[in-house]
């Protein structure tokens, strides 16, 4: 029997009656090439199981939108979790052991850059856009040169590497871009750019795959859970046994205060031998519309906002006089190595798919055209970087409180909105590094005067010395 044979009898063992019929439509050389790609796409994703588990979860939202949820959800045990802010002595212990792994060449970082700069007006990768700071520099550059100030900090003569997913949207865009611009700085050979996956989407009931195009169904990417499968994928992992790595630093490019392969973050991690930490920010309120980093059953996960109670976001800690559930979810997480190699595995054939309702366009072979859609027409499918958060022993999971001034400004709204815009992370990127130069020294003639000093230069604020009595008295950019 053929592949296309075989392709042909999946499709109607799952009753996928539109694709039949649409295969039926098409010439020879279309209808091969419909099949060559339904057969790669099975050959990923077992579109079987994705049916199943599709289902599963679409039954399992029906199910919790009838029954109040019983799980008890409580704030992580003292054990896992710790705070560094106002804590230098803490800070200083940390980062002594987190910069000794990184002289030895044992810590990389993944960036998730998989998303567009829609929201933002832009169709770039997100990574490519200029918040209008003085200098100009986009994301991708800022992040790359503090890697750079990292490397030199570590004074050693391993480079830090640097694995960039995309998507198969911004993959191109973002190494043309990179290319362009030299690697700002950086070795070519010590950034490994790699794609993320794409699943396919579904009709409302989750029953039927929806069509694309002649020769193509509908796929999106896979969320930030797709980072899994596609670390597998791409044997990601040997690639960093081979290279002697054993520490992961994952980030989204979207956070401007970002501190890439955080020295601290690392010696948190492996000072208390955890296998998978996270970073957290306390929630500015009770009711922040962000996630939380907590418990579940005595399990850590994230708890969704939608599902804390107005009693338990409210919920007073007595020992500190904070909130219960403060701990806001950031997605910036330390992996161990050896945590992936035993584990991927598993979650990539294991997470659980999450719905999406989408106006979704789709081919049709009768007009041979595309429909689109005023109200809702189908489902997406993704999976979350945080599902497997409840797989891991409580006492391997760690959770490190940071400050949110000097390491949390995410870039997700246009400009002109509350929060979260290129305005706002303008402003918190040059309050913190003309904090830098207050504190080595400087002198700020006015509180609306604002100085940018390159993370070529500094990463956490050293280097600035010979600021000590300068003058600003008008907003500057300092490169050196």
């Amino acid at each position: 029997m053929t592949k296309e044979q075989i392709t042909i009898e999946l499709f109607q063992e799952l009753n996928q009656t539109n694709i039949i019929d649409h295969l039926r439509s098409l010439n020879d050389e279309k209808k091969s090439q419909f099949l060559a790609n339904l057969n790669q796409l099975n050959e990923r994703i077992s579109l079987k199981k994705l049916l199943k588990d599709s289902k599963e979860s679409l039954n399992q939202l029906n199910i919790n939108k009838i029954t109040p949820s019983t799980s008890v959800i409580d704030s992580l045990p003292s054990t896992s979790y710790q705070s560094i802010i106002d804590n230098k002595q803490l800070q200083d212990a940390y980062y002594e052991i987190g910069i000794d792994s990184i002289k030895k060449g044992e810590v990389a970082v993944i960036l998730m850059a998989g998303g567009q700069g829609t929201r933002l007006g832009s169709s770039n990768p997100k990574g490519c856009f200029d918040i209008g700071l003085p200098s100009h520099k986009s994301l991708f550059q800022i992040q790359a040169e503090r890697l750079i100030s990292l490397q030199n900090l570590a004074n050693s003569d391993i480079p830090i590497h640097w694995y960039i997913m995309t998507s198969p949207l911004t993959s191109e865009p973002t190494q043309s871009f990179f290319e362009k611009n030299n690697f700002f700085g950086l070795s070519k050979d010590q950034i490994t750019f790699f794609n993320q996956g794409t699943l396919p989407a579904l009709d409302p009931k989750g029953e039927q795959f929806l069509i694309g195009s002649p020769t193509t169904l509908v796929e999106s990417p896979d969320g930030n859970g797709g980072l899994y499968r596609a670390l597998r994928d791409n044997h990601l992992i040997e690639d960093f046994v081979n290279r002697g790595i054993k520490h992961i630093h994952m980030y989204c490019v979207d956070n401007i205060l970002t501190k890439l392969a955080d020295p601290v973050f690392i010696g948190f991690a492996i000072k208390n031998n955890y296998q998978l930490a996270t970073k957290s920010v306390r929630k500015r309120s009770p009711h922040e519309s962000v996630g939380v980093i907590a418990t579940r059953d005595s399990k850590p996960c994230v708890i969704e906002y939608s599902e804390i109670s107005n009693q338990l976001a409210e919920s007073i800690d007595k020992e500190t006089g904070l909130l219960k559930l403060r701990a806001a979810n950031i997605v910036n997480h330390y992996y161990s190595v050896d945590l992936l190699k035993s584990h991927v595995d598993n979650w990539c054939n294991n997470l659980t798919y999450h719905i999406a309702n989408k106006k979704i366009p789709i081919y049709d072979s009768k007009t041979d055209s595309i429909i689109k859609f005023e109200t809702p027409n189908g489902i997406k499918l993704e999976q979350f970087i945080f599902d497997i958060f409840p797989l891991i022993p409580i006492e391997k999971f760690g959770c490190l409180e940071v400050d949110r001034n000097e390491e949390f400004s995410p870039l997700k709204n246009a400009s002109g909105t509350q929060n979260d815009n290129p305005e706002t992370s303008r402003l918190a990127y040059l309050r913190l590094t003309t904090n830098w130069l207050k504190d080595a020294g400087a002198i700020i003639k006015d509180d609306d005067i604002l100085v940018e000093v390159s993370s070529k230069l500094s990463y956490h604020g050293e280097n600035l010395s010979k600021y000590n009595g300068h003058i600003f008295d008008k907003e500057s950019l300092i490169e050196n």
